[in-house]
């Protein structure tokens, strides 16, 4: 029987998915998980759920599906004992950081492959099932018989997201929000670009629109013939969504796997019903129906996309056009009722322009802030109408004037269910202790165990035209794109290349369905034959189908690795070499890899990254190749029969610091032409910054300098502003202040006096 998972991002979503039928929920703690803006798990909640779920006969897994970077490692090694002591039934992660340190430390811990970490082939599951992971939450954009496939060819336990929002990007690919300000998704602080309002350049003039916000998936019809072929378990998306929206789509999914076998067409219609109450976007099956992967690139676009649709959650109910503070008794009655273990919640008054509902007490709203800076859920308790007809509601003192307003649930649709948790939490009282991570060093250079990979400068185009046109920055090793427009040429050998096979790398795509990993397997052993030996892995699957081959991987930019742990996992992989994340800063690049080892790493100092990265063509009627965000900020998007990719508008740079790289020790570095054309006038720019150290004007730094964004590195910084400002302050008044407590790095980091923890 298939497993019901649904999601609990605050104590009252358990209380609804337990009452509705689930057999397992998911949740997050206040770190490490890919929807930090949750309300998410204190310690004593967390420990107390796992008590009260299991006592129910249900089970319970903890998100820890983000990336982590090398400052981190030590709370995480903290986070990982905690849970180990605790027992939940499982941990969805993305970073093989996590996967290294539960193989050393933590063996006990059941460990699931999160839909980030980009699974979508049987060779992939495969792998990671040999290494120790009993299950895979595959990849959203996949289809009927890709998941058959999938199933059919691995023993690992099989996860599918069937109901909830969908990513346009390919899964674990998307780099847009990190790319705006360093809320990376891979990090849990998506602030879904792809739900923003663009403005197109068409030829016919220019056109505005939701061009990337994709409807929301709803597989309810398929759910009979998804439990026939064996998936293991469903899995509901809407951590950030109101109690009462997971009660009612738990309670539908519960129904159709209940009853399908006895009324099929009866359940599903009764299902629909059930889901019908909730104010959400266009529903799509996405890739399900098609007959063929070309069908579906053709055309899943089309079934995704709606540049008409806004991107917020729910039925419009405008914007706010006014607050004031709200009554007195209001406020006592909300404290009185307010739940102790939640945040507390501070409300005052709006009203509301622009939309076509009038909410009553009861009803489920969820507000969004104008600049996509945050996103809450909340029950209107109290609606005030003046005798001009104006309603006032009662919204939480976060949202200002401009932000929107949705309407999630009506109050005919609220349920009450049990409380799971007990009243009384005194007794759970668990918490991750001061422990200090051993050291890891990583796998010291070998003589000549890098022939293959020397110094100096690596050019990756994505045409073969591009080979010839990029000699001009005589590079030492070319990396070639493994692509539907290079494929014939590097396995025919059509086009007489100007640099020797030795000195080329063939690229992977960084997305490797069930569709075509045969067709891939097939075409790298082809390509071996042929006698390319150096491969740029950027897909598990792609480390299952070349382990045992007698050739050199390296580890490419969508295998993250922003510590040293994820890096001795790959390592055990039999891969020496990485290629750095694009997301990646200085401070942490040179944190994970010290000076002894930094001969295996390639760091990318120019590129126009993918920010989304997309399975399809996009629809027909999207004519443009150039748009803007409100600030704007330009980007261009490229179609074909590979999928589309948007890129920003201005490369990313990093050419004027390549001496100051070789100087710390990163001596090999990367121009990325990917998905552009290489023209003589841009290999003469480029080669002038590199060369002439001429600074090219016009670039972004991404994240190399600031790196990701970190609200509390913001808090502490704040705090250490206003711990300066107040001995200003009492310097200047004559007197010294009292000494605070520091919570800084040293305290938190230890370096020194620790045990080797084991290599490889």
């Amino acid at each position: 029987m298939s497993e019901l998972l649904a999601p609990a991002g605050n104590i009252e979503s358990l209380d609804a998915a337990i009452g509705e039928g689930a057999d397992a929920v998911y949740l997050g703690l206040k770190s490490f998980n890919a929807r930090l803006r949750t309300s998410n798990f204190a310690w004593n909640q967390f420990e107390a759920a796992v008590n009260s779920v299991h006592r129910q006969g249900k089970k319970i897994y903890v998100t820890l599906n983000t990336v982590c970077e090398e400052r981190e490692t030590e709370r995480l090694y903290r986070l990982l004992s905690y849970l180990d002591r605790i027992g939940p039934d499982g941990l969805i992660v993305q970073d093989f950081g996590i996967i290294r340190l539960c193989q050393q430390f933590f063996p006990n811990l059941e460990l699931h492959a999160s839909t980030q970490m980009n699974i979508e082939s049987a060779s992939a599951a495969n792998l990671l099932h040999k290494e120790g992971l009993s299950r895979v939450v595959v990849a959203r954009e996949l289809g009927l018989e890709e998941v058959k496939y999938i199933k059919e060819h691995t023993k690992a336990e099989i996860e599918m997201f069937v109901h909830g929002a969908l990513c346009v990007s390919e899964s674990g690919l998307c780099l847009f929000s990190s790319f705006l300000g360093g809320k990376s998704a891979n990090r849990g602080m998506c602030t879904q670009a792809c739900r923003r309002y663009y403005t197109a350049e068409y030829p016919e003039g220019i056109k505005q629109g939701y061009y990337f916000s994709p409807c929301d998936m709803q597989l309810i019809e398929q759910i009979p013939e998804l439990m026939q072929i064996g998936v293991d378990s469903f899995k509901i998306e809407g951590r950030m969504k109101s109690a009462e929206y997971v009660g009612s789509v738990v309670s539908a999914y519960r129904y159709v796997m209940d009853h399908w076998q006895e009324d099929k067409k009866g359940a599903i219609a009764t299902g629909k019903r059930m889901l019908a109450g909730n104010f959400a976007r266009t529903k799509t099956s996405y890739w399900y129906g098609f007959k063929s992967m070309e069908e579906g690139v053709d055309n899943a676009g089309q079934k995704i996309l709606n540049p008409n649709q806004a991107g917020g959650t729910g039925i419009f109910l405008g914007t706010i056009s006014n607050t004031k503070k709200a009554p007195d008794e209001l406020i006592e009655e909300l404290k009185k009722t307010q739940d102790p273990t939640q945040p507390v919640v501070h409300i005052q008054m709006a009203t509301l322009k622009g939309g076509n509902y009038d909410p009553d007490p009861g009803d489920s709203i969820r507000l969004h802030k104008a600049d996509d800076t945050g996103r809450m859920s909340h029950k209107i308790k109290s609606v005030e109408v003046e005798e001009d007809g104006k309603r006032w509601i009662d919204i939480p003192t976060t949202f200002h004037v401009g932000d929107s307003v949705y309407l999630l649930q009506i109050k005919a649709m609220s349920k009450r269910y049990n409380r799971v948790l007990p009243n009384d939490l005194s007794k759970f009282r668990k918490q991750p202790l001061d422990e200090e991570l051993p050291v890891l060093d990583l796998t010291p250079v070998q003589k000549n165990e890098l022939s293959y990979f020397p110094e100096g400068i690596y050019v990756q185009v994505s045409t073969i035209s591009d080979v010839f046109a990029a000699q001009g920055l005589h590079p030492v090793r070319m990396i070639i794109e493994l692509n539907k427009t290079t494929r014939d040429d590097l396995i025919k050998g059509k086009t007489v290349l100007p640099v020797s096979k030795k000195t080329i790398y063939i690229s992977l795509n960084p997305y490797c369905p069930a569709a075509v990993e045969e067709e891939t397997a097939s075409d790298l052993e082809l390509l071996i034959q042929n006698g390319y030996t150096n491969f740029v892995v950027n897909n598990v699957a792609h480390i299952g189908i070349l382990k045992d081959k007698k050739v050199n991987m390296i580890a490419g930019p969508y295998l993250y690795t922003f510590n040293r742990w994820a890096v001795s996992w790959l390592e055990n992989q039999n891969i020496g070499a990485f290629v750095m994340p694009y997301e990646n800063s200085r401070r942490n690049l040179e944190q994970t890899f010290e000076e002894s080892v930094r001969a295996r790493v390639l760091v990318p100092v120019f590129a126009y990254p993918a920010l989304f990265r997309m399975r399809f063509k996009m629809p027909s009627d999207y004519g443009f190749t150039y748009f803007t965000d409100k600030e704007g900020t330009e980007f261009k998007l490229a179609s074909s029969n590979d999928g589309s990719v948007v890129m920003p508008e201005l490369p990313f740079s990093l050419l004027d610091k390549t001496e100051f790289l070789a100087q710390a020790g990163f001596k090999r570095i990367l121009v990325d032409f990917s998905n552009t054309i290489v023209n003589k006038s841009s290999v003469k720019d480029i080669s002038n910054s590199l060369f002439k150290k001429q600074v090219l004007p016009d670039v972004t730094r991404f994240n190399w300098k600031d790196g990701f964004y970190n609200p509390q590195q913001i808090e502490e910084y704040k705090a250490s502003n206003e711990r300066a400002a107040a001995a200003r302050m009492a310097q200047q008044a004559g007197r010294t202040p009292p000494s605070k407590p520091s919570y800084g790095r040293n305290k938190n980091y230890k370096n020194s006096s620790k045990k080797n923890g084991k290599k490889r």
